[in-house]
């Protein structure tokens, strides 16, 4: 999908294909860090949350942040960034 001005390799992070995604949890006094890792392209992304979201909602956030990394990414190596 190519969505108006990107491009015919604007991707977006909703397009970013991720078949494994890495995570590592580690507390910090009341917060809770979340590292994110892309296996595959060895990039990683770390934010912090909130323990009381729970860790699957950090972690789907986590993985949305990375696939916005890699799409980034994508798109300064195509020159259309």
């Amino acid at each position: 999908m190519v969505h108006a001005g990107e491009g015919v390799h604007g991707l977006t992070s909703r397009e970013v294909y991720l078949p494994e995604v890495l995570f590592e949890f580690q507390r910090v006094g009341k917060a809770l860090r979340v590292v994110a890792i892309d296996p595959i392209t060895n990039t990683e992304v770390t934010m912090v949350g909130d323990p009381g979201c729970g860790r699957e909602t950090l972690k789907r956030l986590a993985a949305r942040k990375l696939a916005y990394v890699l799409a980034k990414r994508l798109k300064g190596r195509d020159g259309t960034a």
